[in-house]
């Protein structure tokens, strides 16, 4: 049913759409593009809350975080020029990990159509090979109709950003709005049914099938660890599907790939049917190599479609498709035999001894995965070597349990994510775990954690290197060039920020810094000292 119309300005009927939609929390930066809508935001602060960053970037991660933790839409609200192009590393980041966003972003008025306009870039052009689809506001539009589309493309088949520009004269203009229905996300698939029989036929004749798990299966977790159950194929996953089925029962092997486990690798090189469920077999997974996978035959299932040649591909939504493999698990062969051999290939992670005057970070995620695992948390990752270490070391089992960046690889995401996550989860511990060099990107969102009393607790693996980039250097080029950082008292910079801190330099003050860090009611920061020199 629709509503009469009502004469309002468009950013004020943007806002009625954002509560129409249930928005709760807007990332952003102001400026004079977009003060109409900040002016409007004003009026419903009470339902919709709006987390002012320090970078606009970090809005971005900021909205990934929540997005991933909540699984619904994470908002960005940012101005022209500048206020969007810093925004740019997050929408890309946001494109590569299939996080849904609506990027909203203020343009100027060109009154005198000069090539010279102040804070004036070409969003559109921009933002088109790093977002899903980007849409332009005009006088002649209805906005409201405009703002769900987008959301509706976000989170429609494979999720992702959507950018809407939004010029500030149209902002500022009335214009006639009307509620108009909401519309559930399509989703572009094959129709499932006619694959199930093959894939069951496939399964059942393999020796040796090995799931594979990929971040386009977290919202078929609990169907996936129904049909795992049932048929006994071990598991293997990609980074991004860390958590989707559960790292401590015993059919989980591990990660896969360049910086995976060798008990996932070993079974992946083993297996004779490879099952990939919402995996996008990115070079990390692969290894690099072109033959990956050459001795098995391949099963894929996700909305993407892919120019590889599989044995079967499927074009569907996980979720609908394993709904439909379990009306017919009777028909399903249980793979005893081979779990069982498969056992043999899993291993435990082990730590490094240590050095008495230093610690090892492999010992530090293993003693902070043992100390936290009461709490459940939810654990936010920047990249390098810390972020392979925690695939390794903390178990994951429940979905959107461990968030980081894959597919883009961007430092400086895990402080603004995590700070998205304890918004979409306040009542879970939210562990940031950054590297000395991850934080610095990003570390002015301490003040956005002072500011809302976000208690988030950032685990720095301080090494003074850049712990990833010079180990490939060692390996690659045998030597070691611009990665060493001097960096400053971490410690000091937080009381500064007016937060906690406490400094680790050996094994017998790691537990008890934890634990105050934990206990602590506010923003925390425990600042390791770790081996310079270790690899992963």
């Amino acid at each position: 049913m629709t509503n009469l119309l009502q004469v309002k300005t468009s950013a004020s009927a943007l806002v009625d759409t954002l509560l129409e939609l249930k928005v709760d929390s807007i990332f952003g930066y102001p400026g004079a593009s977009v003060l109409s809508i900040y002016n409007e935001l004003s009026k419903v602060s009470d339902k919709i809350k709006h987390y002012l960053v320090r970078h606009e970037q970090a809005a971005v991660h900021a909205a990934e975080g929540y997005a991933r933790v909540s699984g619904k839409t994470g908002v960005v609200l940012v101005t022209s020029g500048p206020g969007f192009t810093n925004t740019v590393t997050g929408i890309a980041n946001a494109y590569a990990d299939s996080t849904p966003l609506v990027i909203l972003a203020g343009e100027v008025t060109n009154v005198n159509h000069s090539d010279k306009v102040f804070q004036k870039v070409d969003i559109k052009a921009i933002a088109k090979p790093c977002s899903k689809k980007v849409l332009t506001l005009s006088a002649n539009d209805d906005i409201s109709a405009l703002i769900k589309e987008a959301f509706k493309e976000a989170e429609s088949g494979v999720k992702g950003p959507v950018v809407v520009v939004l010029p500030r004269n149209v902002l500022e203009t009335s214009v006639k709005y009307t509620e108009s229905a909401l519309t559930e996300p399509e989703i572009l698939q094959q129709d499932t049914k006619e694959y199930v029989d093959k894939f069951i036929s496939l399964v059942n004749s393999a020796k040796h099938p090995l799931f594979l798990v990929g971040g386009g299966c977290i919202d078929a977790a609990q169907e996936f660890e129904q049909l795992a159950s049932i048929l006994q194929i071990p598991i293997v996953s990609t980074l991004m599907g860390i958590g989707i089925y559960p790292s401590e029962n015993n059919l989980y092997l591990g990660m896969i790939g360049i910086n995976g486990v060798d008990s996932a690798n070993e079974a992946l090189m083993q297996c004779d049917l490879l099952i990939a469920l919402g995996a996008a077999f990115s070079d990390r997974s692969t290894c690099k190599k072109n033959d990956f996978a050459k001795n098995c035959k391949v099963i894929s299932v996700n909305l993407k479609p892919s120019k590889k040649d599989y044995e079967l591909q499927i074009i569907s939504d996980v979720k609908e498709f394993l709904q439909e493999c379990l009306k017919l698990k009777h028909k399903f062969r249980i793979q005893t035999k081979w779990r069982m051999e498969a056992d043999i290939f899993k291993d435990e992670a082990i730590a490094q001894e240590d050095p008495p005057h230093c610690l090892h970070s492999s010992f530090v995620l293993e003693t902070l995965s043992e100390y936290t695992k009461y709490y459940e948390p939810i654990v936010v990752t920047d990249v390098g070597q810390h972020q392979m270490l925690t695939a390794q070391f903390f178990n994951f089992n429940k979905p959107r349990k461990f968030i980081t960046s894959g597919g883009l690889g961007t430092m400086g995401f895990g402080l603004p994510a995590a700070i998205g996550a304890h918004i979409a989860n306040p009542a879970n511990l939210i562990l940031n775990i950054t590297g000395d060099g991850s934080f610095q990107m990003n570390l002015q969102e301490l003040a956005t954690c002072r500011e809302h009393h976000i208690p988030v607790k950032i685990i720095i693996m301080n090494n003074s290197y850049l712990g990833m980039v010079r180990e490939l250097q060692e390996k690659i080029y045998q030597t070691r060039y611009q990665v060493e950082m001097i960096n400053p008292d971490f410690t000091k910079i937080a009381e500064a920020y007016d937060l906690y801190a406490v400094r680790v330099k050996n094994k017998s003050e790691l537990i008890p810094a934890l634990e105050k860090a934990i206990k602590h009611p506010g923003t925390a920061i425990v600042d390791i000292v770790i081996h310079s020199f270790e690899n992963i």
